[in-house]
Formats: C-alpha cells, structure tokens, sequence
C-alpha cells in the first residue's frame, strides 16, 4: 500500500469527518493553537523589533536571543514545562511561542534598518515625530519583510503544533501519536497530510495579505534586482 491509497483512505473514510474526532474538529483546534500562539509571539516581538530597528541599537542582543531561541529542543521544552505546571495549554504555548519569536523578531529589526534613509530624514526634517515616523514611513516600507517574519513564524507553529497531542489536548496531532499508538499507518499519514495541508495554506493566506497591505511601489521595490 503506498502513500496515496493511505490518503485516499483516510480522506475518504466518512466517519474521519464527524464527532470530536472528525477531521474539522481537528483542524478546528490545530488552526486555533497556531493564532493563539502566532499573536503572542507578535505581541511581544513585533513591538521589540520595531522599536530597535527603529533607534538603530540592540541588532546584536537580538541575535544573541534569535540564536538561543532556535538552539531551544521544542519537545524537550514541552516536557520540561509539563514537569514544572502539570498538564495544560500554557505548556504548548511557550515552546510555539519561543519557536516563532525569532523569525518575527529578526525580520522585523531587519526590515526596519533596510529603510531608505532619505524619506526618514525628510520627514524628521519637517517636523514629524518618531512614533509618525516610525508608523507612518518606516513600517509600510519595512512591512514585506515584516510579514515573511510572520510567515515563517506561522509555518513552524503549524508545523509544530502536533506536539499538543503529547500532552493529551487535541489538533492534528492526536491523528499522528494515536495513529502510532494504535498501528493505523492510515491515520497517521492522513494527519501528516492535513498538517502539510495547513501549512501550504497558511502561505496562500499570507500572500494575499502581502497583496493587499503592501503598497504596489513598495511591492515592486523589493522584487527589483
């Protein structure tokens, strides 16, 4: 039996789609694991970048935090907070968190000092304060790269996420370890299959978003060689 027949199978078996173990259900709570984790990496990355890349200082601590946040083993930390707080949500948040605030954070402080300096001045020299600055001129430039920031943090969350399966909540993770657990080589690809699912649509979603925030001039700037 290859792949696709395991697939096929999965998808097509009508029971997968109903009950607390249907297809949406999971899906369900695998998309509401990623947004919950997603918005509280931004929450405090977004403003840490922004407001370094903006004064120009700090490029080097925050490597220094983007490089310990990457070398951090995601399910050892997972396990780790099981052991201090027991079984919860908050165990699963903190190693998605600390896996997405690198990206989001580094690309953000990049995004920030790859602004052209001449508009900044411009608008410094007629007067405008650092916040209009920062909002008004800066950030619309900056927010292509901003975004692939947010990209990448959103796949490896949704990447990632499954380990919420291990600490008996649910996503589609629990098709993969009870697929394991029980022998059912189907349903652990079809869980697999819905991850990578979720993943490439998670790129379609933030390529429209660039569609729509970034301005054309801006847009056509950093595609230019």
């Amino acid at each position: 039996m290859n792949l696709l027949h395991f697939i096929s199978a999965f998808l097509g078996d009508g029971s997968h789609w109903q009950g607390y173990d249907g297809i949406p259900t999971r899906v369900g709570e695998h998309i509401q694991y990623t947004l919950e984790a997603l918005a509280i990496a931004a929450a405090i990355a977004l403003p840490v970048g922004l407001v370094t890349g903006h004064y120009g200082r700090g490029g080097n601590a925050l490597a220094l935090i983007a490089t310990a946040g990457r070398a951090l083993p995601t399910f050892g930390l997972l396990v780790l907070m099981t052991l201090l707080l027991g079984f919860g949500l908050v165990n699963v948040m903190t190693p998605l968190v600390v896996l997405a605030v690198p990206p989001i954070l580094v690309t953000t402080y990049e995004g920030m000092r790859s602004v052209d300096p001449s508009p900044v001045d411009a608008a410094r020299g007629m007067g405008m304060s650092e916040a209009g600055i920062l909002f008004q001129v800066e950030l619309p430039a900056a927010l292509p790269l901003i975004l692939s920031g947010l990209r990448s943090g959103a796949i490896q969350i949704v990447s990632t996420a499954t380990i919420a399966a291990y600490v008996s909540l649910g996503g589609l993770g629990r098709y993969i370890v009870d697929g394991l657990y029980q022998r059912d080589y189907e349903k652990v690809v079809g869980g697999a299959t819905l991850v990578a699912g979720l993943a490439l649509v998670t790129l379609a979603v933030f390529w429209a978003v660039g569609r729509v925030a970034v301005s054309p001039g801006v847009r056509r700037g950093t595609q230019a060689p």
